[in-house]
């Protein structure tokens, strides 16, 4: 028990949670420990561009919309937006899983598909066909 203890000594919430954001802890000047190191001031990187990768902008957000305005939802998606409706979720990602070839793609688009009911419940249904 001594030697896994001295190998592995506990860790408390903070550490986990710095471990897990990839967040170092501050050095504590010693030579030994988890935290081992010579204390440094960090210094301020640059935002580089890799860092913009994957966020849409302004423009592309606007282009998306008017394109889902103008051209509307695929049948695919229409099907999943009826499975919602009557409470299938299960059903419409079975579907959406089906067409887009993966899980994580499927249930963002489920969730997707999901909003977009929401906010048309919330506008008032939407159009009434006549």
């Amino acid at each position: 028990k001594t030697l896994v203890s001295a190998y592995h000594p506990p860790q408390d919430s903070q550490q986990i949670e710095q471990k897990s954001k990839g967040m170092a802890p501050p050095n504590t000047g010693l030579a030994v420990g988890l935290n081992k190191g010579h204390i440094v001031t960090k210094k301020e990187l640059a935002p580089r561009p890799s860092d913009r990768k994957g966020k849409t902008s302004k423009r592309i957000h606007f282009v998306r919309n008017l394109i889902r305005e103008v051209a509307g939802f695929a049948p695919y998606e229409k099907r999943i937006t009826e499975l919602l409706k009557v409470g299938k979720d299960k059903r419409a990602l079975k579907v959406a899983k089906r067409k887009l070839g993966t899980h994580k793609r499927a249930k963002k688009k489920r969730e997707e598909m999901s909003s977009v009911l929401r906010k048309m419940r919330a506008t008032g249904g939407g159009e009434k066909k006549k």
